[in-house]
């Protein structure tokens, strides 16, 4: 198991941890957050004796291998199987000696090793790997000098994925994933056989993918059991707990200073009085949690418009002579949500370009409204600010006429206060750039936002404003993500970019999700296909089915009231007086409990409710 013991570690005299400690168990699935700067990669650094510890430890297995994605894979003339293929050493390094080995006893045990790591099946399983990050037997063929820097980090992914080390560390793998590569790795990732640690601002992977949570605040480390909704939930109920805590004490200082200064010049109390000071002086202060200051985005709004803002009839689009959608008869209108599905590659990007004006159509016709502004954020916009001027200073190009104080607080409404006004681009972080690209893209008041990948870089509680802005705002969005969690909370519709031309898809996010992983499973034999439908279930069996339903949401509604008065017990003052110390770590058990329990609960209350919807229809 990996042990984090006592650690101590400051960059620049910033101390990033103090006696920090953590133990992840071997074989675990395990997703790190904390805000940007709390120092996650940092420490998967300290991980791999990259970087030297002040104080503490840690330690691993002996001979335990550690891998991660470093840096994109260069730009060479390998193919990108052989580049993947390369990245298990000991296989290759077998295979060589294989080649050249004399001595027959040395040669059985080269053969007997290689047996043993399935060194034969590795084409196979690397070509799975590279299939499942986006690229079909052709491009796999095909040099690694072929690819941009995206694409080719995808590759680093896919090597070290194929290499399996019994310690895998992955920062933001979703960053230059596109939403079938993410559902992908998700899936891959439950099934890893070794150690798994990962760096997320993804709220779907780390709910579907990892069974622990490792938090990184206030230079401390804290491992929770359960996935990132459970974590959220437990650390809300912790928080409250320690604000009553200290809400108590605070109380009970007041209480004790009141009586010193009271009686501190009187004899016939001045024992008493010096008591009290003593207790004031050993009371080891218990600290309400800090929030931190609330993430927001604010969108100005457009004027209304009338319907359709967008309509095309028989659309051809491409580049030059090669036409990559035809025949698209779309239409858009102010208060829509679409979600583009696709895999990279079918057109996404061209249609967006199509939507933005950015493209013409080639053939067909495409209607607007002459009044129409259109926001567009791409990541490419994000690498292109002038690294070399400060946010303030972008927005004076765009508005010159405009006051320095409104456009100040254009960047405070996006979460760039006056420190990050004045600061150069090239110094801001990720996160703070994506902001200010969506600044610049939402200047206008844009009557359609066209967004491809906006939550790259964002860490989890930007992405929930950004879900709040966008539900908030009355123009139409087109969204590009490859976060499952923002499209269910954002979109009402959604458009499959797909040989060649863009249909509405019928299903839902978690059936378009159930497809991509479906292509990945072996096909059924052909005697399963000709098995007979399932007759409809009969009336008995449907009222069987309804009551179990209602008593699961029964069941939900008694678990969710003794939660409440669960928590306002907790939310007492006084059940954390000293003499009460050990009723409190009882409620506190009982709490985690019903917690766990309304877990299950809420489960089989959904799964009740999906047999009788299947049994219905």
């Amino acid at each position: 198991m990996l042990r984090i013991n006592d650690i101590t570690y400051s960059v620049e005299g910033r101390p990033l941890f103090e006696s920090a400690s953590a133990t992840i168990p071997t074989g675990h699935k395990v997703g790190m957050v904390g805000r940007n700067g709390a120092g996650k990669t940092t420490l998967f650094r300290l991980i791999r004796s990259e970087l030297a510890l002040e104080g503490g430890s840690i330690s691993l297995p002996s001979q335990a291998r550690i891998g991660g994605v470093a840096q994109e894979v260069p730009g060479n003339e390998v193919s990108l199987l052989d580049t993947v293929l390369a990245a298990d050493t000991e296989r290759a390094s077998l295979l060589a000696e294989a080649e050249t080995a004399t001595d027959p006893a040395r040669i059985a045990e080269v053969q007997t090793r290689l047996t043993d790591i399935d060194a034969w099946s590795a084409e196979a399983r690397a070509s799975s790997i590279l299939r499942g990050l986006g690229f079909d037997s052709e491009e796999q063929a095909m040099p690694c000098s072929a690819f941009s820097g995206g694409w080719r980090m995808r590759v680093a992914l896919a090597a070290v994925l194929f290499a399996q080390p019994d310690y895998l560390l992955l920062d933001e793998p979703t960053n230059y994933l596109d939403l079938e590569g993410a559902l992908w790795l998700e899936n891959y990732l439950g099934r890893y056989p070794h150690t798994v640690i990962i760096i997320s601002h993804d709220r779907e992977l780390l709910n579907r993918a990892v069974g622990g949570i490792l938090h990184l605040e206030n230079r401390g480390l804290t491992y929770y059991t359960g996935n990132y909704d459970q974590f959220a939930r437990q650390r809300a109920a912790n928080r409250a707990v320690q604000a009553a805590a200290a809400k108590k004490q605070d109380t009970r200082r007041a209480h004790l200073q009141a009586f010193v200064d009271r009686f501190k010049a009187k004899a016939s109390k001045a024992k008493q009085a010096q008591s009290r000071v003593k207790m004031l002086e050993k009371m080891e202060t218990i600290r309400a949690p800090e929030d931190a200051a609330r993430t927001v985005f604010s969108f100005p709004e457009p004027e209304e418009l009338s319907p359709p803002i967008i309509a095309t009839e028989g659309v051809k689009v491409g580049y030059g002579d090669t036409v990559v959608l035809r025949n698209l008869n779309l239409r858009i209108d102010q208060d829509d949500r679409i979600a583009l599905l696709g895999k990279n590659g079918q057109g996404k990007s061209t249609l967006a370009k199509l939507l933005s004006d950015r493209l013409a159509p080639m053939a067909g016709k495409m209607n607007s409204s002459n009044k129409l502004r259109i926001g567009f954020f791409a990541q490419h916009q994000v690498e292109e600010l002038r690294v070399d001027e400060t946010p303030l200073q972008h927005l004076l190009r765009e508005r010159p006429a405009e006051g320095q104080a409104k456009l100040r607080a254009r960047l405070a409404g996006f979460g760039l206060g006056a420190d990050q006004a004045d600061t150069v681009v090239g110094r801001l972080s990720g996160g703070q750039k994506a902001r200010l690209s969506l600044l610049l893209a939402t200047l206008s008041a844009p009557h359609l936002l066209i967004l491809d990948e906006p939550t790259n870089h964002l860490d989890i509680e930007s992405r929930e404003a950004l879900v709040e802005a966008l539900t908030a705002y009355s123009g139409a969005v087109i969204l590009v993500s490859h976060d499952m969690h923002l499209l269910s909370l954002v979109v009402d519709r959604l458009w499959l970019v797909s040989d060649g031309t863009v249909q509405p898809y019928e299903g839902d996010l978690g059936a378009y999700r159930d497809l991509l992983l479906a292509r990945d499973k072996p096909p059924r034999k052909q005697q399963e296909e000709a098995k007979p439908k399932p007759k409809r279930p009969s009336r008995d069996s449907i009222l069987a089915l309804r009551a179990e339903a209602r008593k699961g949401e029964e069941r939900v509604q008694k678990l969710n009231a003794m939660r409440d008065k669960l928590a306002n017990k907790l939310a007492d003052p006084a059940l954390y007086e000293d003499e009460k110390k050990g009723e409190a770590e009882v409620w506190q058990r009982k709490y985690a409990e019903v917690m766990n329990g309304l877990d299950r609960a809420e489960a089989l209350w959904m799964s009740a409710l999906e047999k009788l919807e299947r049994a219905e229809t």
